[in-house]
Parts: C-alpha cells; structure tokens; sequence
C-alpha cells in the first residue's frame, strides 16, 4: 500500500536529486491528458513544499496551456536502479514566461539554456510512495544532446520563430501564451 504526506522529507529530496528523469502529467477540463519525459537538469527543489521545472521548446506546448486554464500537475519519479520506488508530487502550479516578474530569478536557479521557454512552479499538495516492484531495473548511460543542439542550431531568433509556428496551441487547439507572453522580456 502507498504511503501519503503532506510534504518531501530530506530522504525524498534526496531521491528526486538522484533521478535522471522525471515525467510531468497534465489535463485541462476536456481534452487529452498529456504525460511528458523530462530529462538533463531542469528540476530543482525549492523546499519541501515546492519544486520549479525548466520547460525547454520542444514539439508541442501542451503543459502551457493546461496549467493556464487548470492549474494542476502530477510530477513522478521512478526508481531505474536500486530499491524500487515511485514518487508523485501532486499539486498546484503555474507557468511562468520570460516576461513575467518572476522569470529572472526562477530561471538563475538553472543553468543557462538556449530554447528555455518557461519556468513551471508546482505547489506540493499531496506526496504520494507506491513500490514500483515491477519497474524494471534500467543502466543510465548519459542524457541526451539532441534538444540542445537543435536549439544551438536554431538560436534565439529561430527559436522563437517556432514558438510561433509549433508551440502557440496546444493538440486541442487551445492557447500556450508563448509568444505574447515571451516576447514582453525580449522587447526590454
């Protein structure tokens, strides 16, 4: 049986700082549910209530648009190697583009990436354990540079080109802000 809490103990932060990769889940009030990968060093824990994620441009846009129409986030973690174990952080978040106030000192808890679209901040509401005894036991060999090459090969003015073209809408067709709220930091 799962163990719950309202909070991340030193033991779970010290977990989460372990993993290579995280998924983040996602649902607006209709529409499809979106679970996504995450990889490379975009989640910091804040405190044991809260943690940020690094959105970097991608294919699609689609937390954006969830958590600006319903703001609630599942973030998992999963054991690959050594004692099984699963970690949800359910709880409130929001988005937080280069124009907002906020951006400047969320995005310095990171390192420097081109293709950094938005900063997600989630409120830890529940903290949920469950055994992860049938994950299976997988070798971390080194992340991926793909996304970050094609960002280098883009730059900053091709990036927000496809902002323009891909990230703009969600599958559902419904709004990320990404343009609007994005090019407000690059015009001062």
């Amino acid at each position: 049986m799962g163990q719950k809490y309202l909070h991340l103990s030193e033991k779970l932060i010290d977990f989460i700082q372990q993993q290579q990769m995280f998924f983040v889940g996602t649902a607006d009030v209709d529409g499809k549910v979106n679970i996504s990968p995450k990889g490379l060093d975009t989640l910091k824990v804040v405190n044991k209530k809260q943690v940020v994620w690094l959105n970097l441009t991608g294919s699609g846009n689609e937390t954006s648009a969830h958590i600006q129409s319903l703001p609630r986030m599942t973030l998992m973690f999963t054991a690959f190697v050594g004692n099984p174990m699963i970690l949800r952080l359910y709880g409130k978040a929001k988005v937080v583009h280069k124009g907002n106030d906020e951006w400047r000192h969320l995005y310095g808890l990171f390192d420097d990436y081109i293709g950094a679209r938005q900063v997600f901040v989630l409120e830890i509401e529940l903290v949920q354990i469950s055994c992860g005894m049938a994950v299976p036991i997988l070798d971390y060999k080194h992340q991926r540079e793909q996304l970050l090459k094609s960002a280098q090969r883009k730059g900053e003015k091709g990036i927000e080109s496809y902002w323009q073209e891909k990230n703009q809408w969600s599958i559902d067709g419904k709004p990320t802000h990404i343009v609007a709220k994005n090019m407000v930091h690059n015009e001062n």
